[in-house]
C-alpha cells in the first residue's frame, strides 16, 4: 500500500494511515521515519528481556512490546515499555508519564538512533529509566541510564556478558546478559 505524503508535518491523525507492516513506522518531530523489520535475533532477545521484565515485576507493572509512545509531537515505539500502574489496560499509544522504563535493542540499522535520538526524547518527555542493549560479537551489554534532574540521562552502569548485577529501577531485576 503507498503511503499518501502530507501537506505538512505528520502528526498523530496520520498514525492510522501508515502501513501495517513489519518496518518501523515512526513520527519524530513531524517527521517520518521507516526501519526495516526486525531479524530472529533481535525479537528473541526483545521477548527475553520482557520475560525478564515480567518475571521481576511488582503487582501492576506491566512490560510491553509492542508499545508506542507518545513524546511531545513525536510518536516512537520502543522495542520494550514498562508500564506503571494505574497506565491504561489497552492502549496503542501510552503517555510518557505512564511509562517507568524504554529499553531499545540496538541494530546495524538503529544503532545512532537508539544512541543519540531516542535518549533525548525520551528524556525530554520525563521517562525515569533507559536501557540500551548493545549486541556484540561477545554478546549483549546492557547500558542503563536514569533521568538526571537537569532533563537528559546520565549512565548508571553497564552490564557486560559474565556480569550479574540487579538493577534498581524501575524495580528490582536481576540482569545477566550471557543468558540472553
Amino acid at each position: 500500500m503507498p503511503v499518501r505524503l502530507p501537506s505538512g508535518p505528520w502528526t498523530e491523525a496520520h498514525l492510522p494511515t501508515l502501513p501495517a507492516d513489519d518496518n518501523g513506522w515512526e513520527i519524530v518531530d513531524g517527521g517520518l521515519h521507516v526501519s526495516p523489520p526486525q531479524d530472529d535475533g533481535h525479537r528473541e532477545l526483545v521477548d527475553t528481556i520482557v520475560g525478564l521484565l515480567g518475571s521481576a515485576a511488582p503487582p501492576s507493572w506491566r512490560p510491553l512490546s509492542p508499545v508506542g509512545l507518545r513524546a511531545g509531537d513525536s510518536f516512537v515505539r520502543p522495542d520494550v515499555a514498562v508500564l506503571r500502574p494505574g497506565a491504561p489496560p489497552e492502549a496503542d499509544w501510552v503517555d510518557p508519564s505512564d511509562v517507568a522504563l524504554v529499553v531499545e535493542v540496538e541494530t546495524p540499522h538503529s544503532r545512532r538512533i537508539d544512541r543519540c535520538l531516542k535518549p533525548g526524547l525520551y528524556a525530554d518527555a520525563g521517562v525515569e529509566s533507559y536501557w540500551r542493549i548493545e549486541r556484540t560479537g561477545h554478546g549483549p551489554v546492557a547500558h542503563l541510564y536514569t533521568r538526571a534532574s537537569a532533563g537528559h540521562y546520565d549512565l548508571h552502569r553497564s552490564v557486560a556478558p559474565g556480569r550479574l548485577v540487579t538493577a534498581e529501577l524501575p524495580y528490582a531485576v536481576q540482569l545477566a546478559p550471557a543468558a540472553w
